[in-house]
């Protein structure tokens, strides 16, 4: 009987070991590619207008909102992060720089107020967060005031390339670019003063918004700086209630 040679099996192993790797390197070459550039302007405004529409019906959404850049000199904040419910309501907290100093704040609002736990303040303080050059962060994600504005306004917007992203990269997530009139980012963030600003969206494969990328002029007489925005658990259900 004649025998297969050993040299001729372990060959063969090692192709077998080697095919998952190979077909794994396949996908992930494949969800980095610019097929997104060739999308029409009606395809591009068809998909931001759904991730709009997708912010719009949803519950609840985990949000962060955060900057590394925030201009010297300059009262505002470095982060809000939370749960925002449509009720519209917020629970998290904001992280503000005043003075030269940083404060983590936590705050609720729901029923067009904000309420916050000031440092060396006893308990619970009603706010204006636009002292603080900050958004009722309870709108962030409402019809009228919230991202969903950005996406449904953004001009000469493009697609382009897509990549693996998410929990453990499993979304395929895909690139756009355009501008934001400063008017109506204004609408969304009230210290913002340029007249224009950049955006940069991914949004994955389900059509929902998973990061914005937003750079321009946020605080009068202010060099410009970037807010990057970062949305996860769609349909979050959460009550929030004033304290």
């Amino acid at each position: 009987m004649s025998r297969t040679p050993v040299l001729h099996i372990r060959s063969r192993a090692r192709v077998l070991a080697l095919t998952p790797l190979l077909g794994l390197a396949l996908v992930l070459g494949s969800c980095s590619s610019d097929e997104g550039s060739d999308a029409s302007p009606e395809e591009v405004s068809a998909v931001l207008d759904g991730a709009a529409e997708r912010l719009d019906e949803t519950s609840g959404v985990t949000l962060s909102l955060t900057t590394d850049d925030l201009p010297d000199g300059v009262t505002g904040i470095t982060s809000a992060v939370g749960t925002a419910t449509s009720a519209p309501a917020f629970d998290g907290a904001l992280k503000v720089r005043l003075s030269g100093n940083e404060f983590e704040v936590p705050v609720v609002a729901v029923d067009g107020k904000v309420w916050a736990r000031i440092p060396l303040t006893p308990g619970w303080s009603d706010v204006d967060p636009a002292e603080y050059g900050a958004p009722d962060p309870s709108l962030l994600i409402s019809a009228d005031h919230g991202f969903a504005t950005l996406l449904t306004a953004t001009d000469s917007a493009e697609a382009g390339d897509t990549e693996r992203g998410g929990v453990d990269n499993r979304e395929v997530l895909t690139s756009y670019t355009g501008t934001i009139d400063g008017e109506v980012m204004k609408n969304v963030i009230p210290s913002s003063a340029g007249d224009v600003f950049d955006a940069a969206y991914l949004i994955n494969e389900d059509g929902e918004l998973r990061e914005a990328t937003l750079t321009g002029v946020f605080y009068a007489d202010s060099p410009e700086m970037t807010y990057k925005v970062d949305i996860r658990d769609y349909d979050t259900e959460k009550t929030i209630t004033a304290p």
